[in-house]
């Protein structure tokens, strides 16, 4: 789930493309814009225990009061002390990937954030961001990571190897080819994201990479 648009805050261009590889990568349910409320979410979860949830969107911690603090769905602010209301223990949500800003950043009131509080509200992991993450780089180090996460059953070994490949430069640029096909045998989005624009970006810069970091069951 993410959005790409927005109506006071900074276009996400890369979300499309991001949702649309994991989704081909894992033949998982795909809910953009529009679809992306918290209602669709928890619908969705009660028709089929989806062990993984993703959620691409802009996200704030601001330290002090919880509902200071939001992760951002289409239709409204999910502020932290609201994060509950996804039910993520029933049933058991395995991992909760927050792929945005700043949302394994926490204070005294709130421990490692919206990862942190995940964790005690029921999922078994979070992977989760210190800072404000670039938009396409975030891109690429998802994709590699659930790419990895089908053949490691470990997931913090899963987005280690993912954080290696974009230290090393070695991306499977393949993911975001247009004939991979998503759940809907339908080609994955590229329009927004060019190949190109992969190619020429230097990604083994820590600013790209180091951001995530996985809190709770490492399996």
């Amino acid at each position: 789930m993410g959005a790409s648009q927005f109506q006071d805050l900074a276009a996400l261009p890369a979300v499309p493309v991001e949702l649309s590889v994991i989704a081909g990568q894992w033949q998982g349910t795909e809910l953009l814009n529009q679809q992306f409320t918290v209602s669709n979410l928890t619908q969705a979860r009660s028709r089929y225990p989806y062990g993984i949830v993703h959620l691409a969107t802009h996200a704030q911690f601001s330290p002090g009061a919880a509902d200071q603090s939001y992760i951002q769905f289409w239709d409204q602010r999910l502020s932290l002390s609201q994060l509950t209301e996804l039910n993520l223990h029933a049933p058991t949500v395995q991992l909760l990937v927050l792929s945005a800003c700043r949302t394994a950043l926490g204070d005294s009131n709130a421990e490692l954030g919206f990862a942190g509080l995940a964790v005690q509200s029921g999922s078994q992991a979070a992977i989760a961001s210190l800072w404000s993450v670039n938009d396409l780089g975030t891109l690429v180090l998802m994709s590699e990571l659930y790419d990895h996460l089908r053949n490691t059953p470990i997931k913090a070994e899963a987005l280690q190897q993912a954080q290696i490949n974009l230290l090393k430069r070695q991306i499977s640029l393949d993911l975001f080819t247009p004939t991979r096909q998503t759940s809907e045998n339908a080609p994955v989005q590229t329009d927004s994201v060019s190949i190109q624009q992969i190619q020429q970006t230097d990604f083994s810069h820590p600013y790209y990479w180091a951001a995530f970091t996985l809190i709770g069951n490492p399996w």
